[in-house]
């Protein structure tokens, strides 16, 4: 590591220590992976990552989350998250995250009471502040940490940190709730959230890494990593045709523009 990774490392391992115990909002992701990888180190049984399983995430990221918390070795809690059954989130405004995430931090806080554990802890970083993510509203107002970012880690040093330690999520590409697919406004149920789910795990089973499969009605828009184009007009073009209106769509369209985060934020409200 370079030396301005070795003193972030040592940063963040001193706010864990100084911690005493912690809940972690734990995704299977490559940041909450090694928030959970680091603080099973330092905490031991005093650090419990626990995971929201809902119909907005694939039972993969869920399976994932189980697998990378077994090879840690440390403690892992499942829990049932419903933010389908909070109208506000149902109705998909922009400020959508604040209510799934209220919910979600709002059952991790009393399972941190309940286990005696001083804090709640997600895997925010710093790059993450030029996003629009509402989500941190809920974060403030719980009491949330964010010890990735206090420590200064980008998601370069997550990921250089995460291959230094062996963790196999240190390239997995960036993955956000199902919910994310939906254009503001657009009502999301678990019909709709269903489509867009089983049109992406289509796609991941013939090879697809970095992908979005965007709801627009009957049109489904694919954003695909800049490497992955040729096959997707290519070879397998008639695949994803076939897999895509087989979950449920009309039309097939693919964005030109690419795989990029916060695409449905492009569009103001």
């Amino acid at each position: 590591m370079n030396s301005a990774l070795t003193q972030k490392t040592a940063t963040l391992r001193t706010i864990l220590t100084d911690m005493g115990g912690c809940v972690i909002g734990f995704s299977g992701g490559v940041d909450s992976t090694l928030l959970f990888a680091v603080a099973a180190e330092v905490l031991g049984q005093r650090a419990l990552a626990v995971t929201a399983t809902s119909k907005t995430y694939p039972e993969r990221e869920l399976n994932e989350a189980r697998e990378l918390a077994e090879r840690i070795g440390a403690r892992h809690l499942v829990v049932e998250s419903e933010e389908l059954d909070i109208p506000e989130f149902r109705d998909n405004p922009r400020n959508r995250c604040y209510y799934c995430k209220k919910e979600l931090f709002g059952k991790l806080r009393a399972i941190a009471d309940k286990e005696g554990l001083g804090f709640v802890l997600d895997g925010t970083n710093i790059d993450d502040a030029g996003d629009h993510r509402p989500g941190r509203q809920a974060a403030e107002e719980l009491q949330v940490r964010s010890p990735l970012e206090e420590a200064g880690f980008t998601k370069q040093d997550i990921r250089d940190l995460s291959r230094e330690m062996a963790l196999p999520t240190w390239d997995k590409p960036a993955f956000a709730c199902l919910s994310s697919r939906f254009p503001y406004g657009t009502a999301i149920t678990a019909e709709r959230v269903g489509q867009v789910g089983l049109a992406e795990e289509s796609l991941r089973e013939i090879g697809f890494r970095t992908l979005r499969v965007r709801y627009h009605e009957t049109v489904a828009r694919i954003e695909l990593g800049e490497e992955e184009f040729a096959r997707a007009t290519g070879v397998l073009r008639d695949e994803v045709v076939r897999l895509v209106k087989a979950a449920g769509f009309t039309y097939v369209a693919l964005d030109l523009q690419g795989y990029r985060t916060g695409a449905m934020n492009e569009v103001a409200q």
